[in-house]
């Protein structure tokens, strides 16, 4: 018996070896984890605070176009939202009044909002359920948020990027402390360019 015990114990331990140096999307599977446990409380994001932004491109409703890497020296705030979410939904209104209202004006703040797999027709729902202004634009293959999160994991999701494209916070649904918190971090961040 304790034999058919070791024999077990040491297949299992080639099987964590092996798997350990596979490599996914350029990232072998031990980094893979690392990443994992930095995320704060298991949110399944793929980037971690100090991470640079990954780039992208985006189009609004309007046909307009903006590429994050134009950005650079600015604080960016990525909001991830779909007009099917709730917690979305209930988020929204704080961002438009804590954040938007306070910082429209400022030019070294951007915020964007980022649709999950809608059309333009839902996005204006949206906006229109939620009373926001800020603009959110499409990505229709959930490509953007793949950059930052796993494809399947859900939203709401907030990304700060500081002015050097640098990731400062990563949230995860709508937590009033945690939200707090990033109000308080974009302020900071801008008072700190003024």
């Amino acid at each position: 018996m304790l034999k058919g015990l070791s024999f077990i114990f040491l297949s299992v331990l080639a099987l964590v070896s092996c798997s350990s140096s596979v490599k996914k999307n350029g990232v072998n599977a031990q980094e893979q984890d690392t990443v994992r446990v930095q995320d704060t409380h298991g949110r399944q994001y793929l980037v971690k605070v100090g991470d640079p932004a990954p780039n992208f491109e985006m189009t609004f409703p309007d046909g307009k176009k903006i590429e994050l890497s134009d950005l650079r020296g600015k604080v960016v705030m990525l909001q991830f939202t779909a007009s099917w979410c709730g917690v979305c939904r209930k988020e929204m209104p704080h961002i438009e009044k804590e954040i938007w209202q306070k910082h429209k004006d400022n030019p070294h703040f951007a915020l964007y909002g980022i649709d999950r797999e809608e059309p333009a027709e839902k996005i204006q729902v949206l906006r229109e359920a939620t009373g926001v202004t800020y603009p959110i634009g499409m990505h229709p293959d959930a490509g953007i948020f793949g950059l930052y999160a796993e494809k399947d994991a859900g939203i709401t999701r907030n990304i700060i990027i500081d002015r050097e494209g640098k990731i400062v916070m990563l949230t995860r649904l709508f937590e009033e402390e945690e939200f707090n918190e990033m109000v308080s971090l974009i302020d900071k961040l801008l008072r700190a360019m003024s």
